[in-house]
Parts: structure tokens; C-alpha cells; sequence
């Protein structure tokens, strides 16, 4: 029992590090707290959804045009909203406002649109996905069905949901520290106003990073089928909560805080669901109550200050 917990909490883990690393890398840009993170990804779980009820795509291959689509959403949006945002005196505080009151428009349009009815994708869908890539992988066929980790059986769902926000994981840190893009985009993060010194188009790496990170939730709204339970357009809320625990326990501002702070979030959901089962949707609250008493600056934050 010991066993499965911890490789389903590390499975869950990568999964709410990918959910958490949209909001993390928005605000260590422009330090601003995107409440409409858990709407966007609701709007990737219902984009899988439809893709796959009206045209029969797989998850796996909406990955890529949900984030896309939502990349490209983030430009206008960006510039609709933020750079007004950061010219007034307290844009950290403004943007609560905003950003709120974008979410509720997101989820009452959702709901004119879908209704409240609970939507979920057969999990056996991304099972057949990822049981032809191990095959296309392996040279050998490899039937649909749990996957053994360690002599401990998982739904094919959750692992693939695991490899797939581990992959993106990576890629994103290969993003941020490999390439000249993501070179420009830490250095808005370390300081906006020495970066605008230095001739960085502030306003163009900003929009990039919004962008990413809308795109970001989207591609953790695809797995949210799957690893969340079926979609409605209420559950927004509920998901920018257990966003921002992830980074809050990790560091704000810190992409690599976020990795930890899924991590830790997602090993500690698998036990509360294991053993306490009736104390897990308290979770995210107890976890931020213990982590602002205990290291208000995160379990990175020095290392986020020093860097």
C-alpha cells in the first residue's frame, strides 16, 4: 500500500506541477496572480472533449492544438489587459480583482454554452494511445490495460498523464534555461526594470510568458478527464486553489519551486486519499496554512532570493 502510494503521488505530483506551472511562471514575469488559471484549464478539458465527442481525436494529439490555440490566445489577451495593470500602483492587488472577475466571466459563458451536466473522456481512450506508442517504442505489441510500476498496477491514464506532464515539464525548463527566449524571459523575472535598462522588449517577453502560460493550463486541462474527474465549468475555482498551493509550497516566482511544491502536494494528496480520505479536499488549505507559518517565503525561497 506504502509503494502504490508513493508512485501514484509522484505520478499526481508531475501532473499538478505542470497545472501549477503556468500560474508560477505568469507571476514571476509580471508578478501578477492569473485567478482565471483553473478557467483556462477547464477550457483545455473542454476543448479535449469536443475534439474528441465530435471528430473522435485522441487526447494525445490534442495536446499540441490546445496549447497552440491557447498560446495564441494569450497575445490580444496580454495586451487587452496587462500592460495596464502593471502602470497602476499596485498591480499585485489589482490583478486579484481582475483576474477574478475575468474567471466569472469565463465559467458564466462556459455555462451558458455547456450547461452544468458533468463531462468526463473514457479513460480507456488515452490507454489505447499509450499502449500503441510502447508498442511503436518496444517493437512489440502491447495490449490496453493497467501498467505495472514497480509490481504495483496503475490506470494506463494515469501514466501516460505522469510521462506527458513530466515531458512537459522538461521542455519547459529547457526553455527557460537552453535558449536565448528563455534567457531574455529570466532576466524580466529576476528585474523588470533592469531589464527594460538593458533593451529587453519587456512587453514582448511578458505576452510570450502569458501566453505560455495559458497554453501551460490548457495542456493539464486536457488530462483533467483523467486524473481530476469529469469537467464542468465550475470546477475553474477549485483548480487555481490547488495552483496556488503548488507554487506558494514550492516559491513564488521560482520555476524550479514548482516542480518540488507538485511533488510534495501530490504525494501528500495520495495519502490523505489512502488513509483520510475525508480530509483530502481540506488539503490544499492545510497545506498553505502550514507552509506560510512555517516558511512563508516557500521551501525555495532563499534560494529563489540568493538566485
Amino acid at each position: 500500500m506504502l509503494t502504490y502510494t508513493l508512485l501514484a503521488g509522484l505520478l499526481f505530483g508531475l501532473y499538478f506541477t505542470l497545472i501549477g506551472l503556468g500560474l508560477n511562471l505568469v507571476f514571476g514575469v509580471m508578478r501578477i496572480v492569473n485567478l482565471a488559471h483553473g478557467d483556462f484549464l477547464m477550457l483545455g478539458a473542454f476543448l479535449a472533449f469536443w475534439l474528441f465527442s465530435l471528430f473522435a481525436i485522441n487526447p494525445i494529439p490534442t495536446i499540441p492544438i490546445a496549447f497552440l490555440v491557447f498560446l495564441l490566445l494569450g497575445f490580444p489577451l496580454y495586451y487587452l489587459l496587462v500592460p495596464r495593470l502593471l502602470r497602476a500602483k499596485d498591480p499585485e492587488m489589482l490583478s486579484f480583482i481582475l483576474f477574478f472577475g475575468l474567471s466569472q466571466v469565463i465559467q458564466a459563458l462556459a455555462t451558458i454554452l455547456w450547461g452544468t451536466s458533468e463531462r468526463s473522456i473514457p479513460g480507456g481512450q488515452l490507454g489505447r494511445a499509450i499502449a500503441a506508442i510502447l508498442s511503436f517504442v518496444t517493437g512489440r505489441t502491447i495490449e490496453n490495460g493497467p501498467i505495472e510500476i514497480l509490481g504495483q498496477s496503475f490506470p494506463a491514464a494515469w501514466v501516460a498523464s505522469g510521462i506527458a506532464s513530466g515531458i512537459g515539464v522538461l521542455l519547459v525548463y529547457w526553455y527557460l534555461y537552453r535558449t536565448k527566449l528563455g534567457y531574455l524571459t529570466r532576466a524580466v523575472m529576476v528585474s523588470r526594470d533592469e531589464a527594460v535598462a538593458s533593451g529587453i522588449d519587456v512587453d514582448r517577453i511578458s505576452a510570450i510568458a502569458f501566453g505560455f502560460g495559458l497554453g501551460l493550463a490548457a495542456v493539464a486541462g486536457v488530462f483533467a478527464p483523467f486524473l481530476l474527474g469529469s469537467i464542468t465549468p465550475a470546477m475553474g475555482a477549485e483548480v487555481t486553489i490547488t495552483s496556488f498551493a503548488v507554487i506558494v509550497i514550492g516559491s513564488l516566482g521560482n520555476p524550479l519551486g514548482t516542480l518540488l511544491g507538485g511533488l510534495v502536494y501530490g504525494i501528500s494528496y495520495m495519502f490523505m486519499q489512502s488513509y483520510y480520505s475525508s480530509w483530502a479536499n481540506l488539503l490544499p488549505y492545510l497545506l498553505l496554512i502550514a507552509v506560510l507559518l512555517l516558511r512563508p517565503n516557500g521551501l525555495l525561497g532563499r534560494q529563489a532570493r540568493r538566485a
